[in-house]
């Protein structure tokens, strides 16, 4: 591929919020060109011009549900759909050898291990946040944590809006991984249950989350380590989805030319 060379991308679950605003990113970046896009069988959008679906002129792409043709024509794959449709898709991307964009949230171990598998033969990055700025907090949260000893606790708290079904975030979750992997462990063992009730004093070592919503906030996250007589706080806010959305469509013209395997968005942005 020639450097003039637009990379052909296809957009999963368009329909939704983050599809239009992916489809948005990849339309307005002269790096790319939409070749496909894609909705779970039954939807109204299926068979319809996407630009006419989404309430503007015709561009020329059609919504399908079948993703095996589309990912066919397709060089990259942006998809941030459901645990479900990811896991298939991935199957799918590994078999074309495509690069597999995810920002999909509440993926489970038994979902991870399929990527995985996936990533034999895909160039697969996934990302709780495709944000600059979260992907460099997230670098500072491991190396405070590594700074600091134990009597540090560490507490990370999101707030999204009302509409989001999963808890914690993706992105707390990438925030916890991080300051674990500071610490020389794993979010898996550091992590600490929900708080209701009486729940005792707080165990030294341990992860904490706290998840709010309400109303349409895009995403703030902080975390925060509280020792004896000092707090550090390090936090992001974002305003605007379309950042998530740009930052994707970034990932797949990085994705080209790479080996598989499993990125993150540090690898994209040259932190790791």
């Amino acid at each position: 591929m020639t450097e003039t060379t637009p990379v052909d991308i296809t957009v999963t679950g368009t329909a939704g919020r983050m599809g239009q605003m992916l489809v948005q990113a990849v339309r307005e970046n002269p790096a790319c060109r939409l070749v496909g896009a894609t909705e779970r069988a039954g939807h109204p959008w299926i068979g319809r011009d996407l630009g006419e679906a989404m309430g503007g002129p015709a561009i020329g792409v059609k919504v399908e549900d079948d993703p095996l043709p589309v990912f066919a024509r397709s060089r990259a794959v942006l998809d941030f759909t459901s645990p479900a449709a990811t896991v298939a898709h991935a199957a799918l991307a590994a078999q074309a050898r495509l690069v597999h964009v995810i920002g999909t949230t509440g993926l489970e171990g038994h979902d991870l291990d399929k990527l995985e598998a996936a990533a034999r033969h895909a160039t697969v990055i996934r990302a709780g946040n495709f944000s600059l700025g979260v992907n460099l907090l997230t670098v500072l949260a491991r190396r405070v944590a590594a700074a600091l000893g134990e009597e540090f606790d560490i507490e990370i708290v999101e707030t999204h809006h009302r509409h989001k079904v999963d808890a914690p975030s993706g992105t707390a979750l990438m925030l916890g991984e991080a300051a674990a992997e500071g610490r020389g462990t794993t979010l898996a063992e550091a992590r600490l249950p929900a708080r209701e009730g009486i729940t005792g004093a707080r165990p030294a070592g341990g992860i904490g989350f706290a998840a709010l919503r309400g109303g349409d906030v895009v995403g703030e996250h902080e975390i925060l380590f509280a020792g004896p007589g000092e707090r550090i706080a390090l936090r992001h806010i974002a305003s605007d989805r379309m950042l998530f959305a740009r930052g994707a469509v970034r990932a797949a013209i990085w994705g080209v030319g790479q080996k598989p395997g499993e990125y993150g968005m540090t690898d994209v942005l040259g932190l790791s």
